[in-house]
């Protein structure tokens, strides 16, 4: 009896092509490439989700691979740079966490509060916007957005089928369109925050004419401070349910859904 295993090259091509694009991809998502996340563990989700996802996204691959060794290397760069491409997009929409924490920061009086930010290779960053950050990363999982991630993942091979030229001018207009979409989310879900220091500023300025011997800046900054963090208290609900609607958005973008 005869045990033929002529195909295990070809099965081992395909499984490096599919875990270039899925563990590139994986690395950089929001959710689940998150630098808290000890690096074995998030090799290992990659390797999983690969293994889970070979039977249907293999046959994208041709199957005579290890016959034309060029071809298998343009194909490898490839499946690194549409991960590549789809992980940075997906992780510039946490950004937008770290933007509008700053500019919460900045309206209470917490702006040289800084800390390490655990979801962003451990950067400096203003507490606030760290707290967000891990708030977010919390409530993908708590809400189950994260299988619209894996979903994201197994799409990418209908979406960017393995050989065909990569859309630069579509990835191009998405990145850009993503980033300035980061700054609209961190405004407005800072908003309540700018209003209330226009307003309490104003006030102070005012009040700073009237009685210009009191240093009313400094008596007035534990104020400040209070009404922010009762503010944030009040509004958190909302400000992330609302961020977690424009998560499910962009990352539905990456779905063929």
């Amino acid at each position: 009896m005869t045990l033929e295993l002529s195909f295990l090259p070809a099965m081992a091509a395909m499984f490096m092509l599919m875990f270039a694009r899925l563990g590139t991809m994986v690395m950089l998502l929001p959710g689940l490439g998150e630098s808290s996340i000890p690096g074995r563990m998030r090799l290992t989700i990659a390797l999983a989700v690969t293994l889970v996802l070979y039977p249907m996204a293999s046959r994208s691959y041709p199957a005579d691979l290890m016959t034309n060794l060029p071809r298998l290397g343009v194909l490898l760069a490839g499946e690194f740079l549409i991960g590549f491409a789809i992980g940075l997009s997906a992780r510039m929409i946490t950004a937008a966490l770290q933007i509008a924490g700053t500019i919460i920061a900045s309206q209470i009086g917490l702006a040289f509060a800084m800390g390490s930010d655990l979801t962003n290779s451990g950067q400096q960053g203003a507490l606030i916007g760290n707290y967000l950050s891990i708030l977010a990363v919390t409530l993908v999982f708590v809400t189950d957005a994260h299988f619209l991630i894996i979903a994201a993942l197994h799409d990418s091979f209908t979406l960017f089928p393995p050989g065909d030229l990569m859309p630069i001018g579509d990835f191009t207009k998405v990145a850009v369109d993503t980033f300035a979409h980061v700054f609209s989310i961190a405004v407005r879900m800072s908003a309540p925050f700018i209003v209330v220091g226009l307003v309490f500023y104003f006030g102070l300025g005012l009040l700073n004419k009237l009685m210009p011997q009191m240093q009313i800046f400094f008596i007035s900054m534990p104020v400040n401070i209070t009404l922010g963090i009762v503010l944030l208290l009040v509004l958190i609900g909302t400000i992330m349910s609302w961020y977690l609607t424009h998560f499910a958005e962009q990352i539905g973008r990456y779905t063929a859904g």
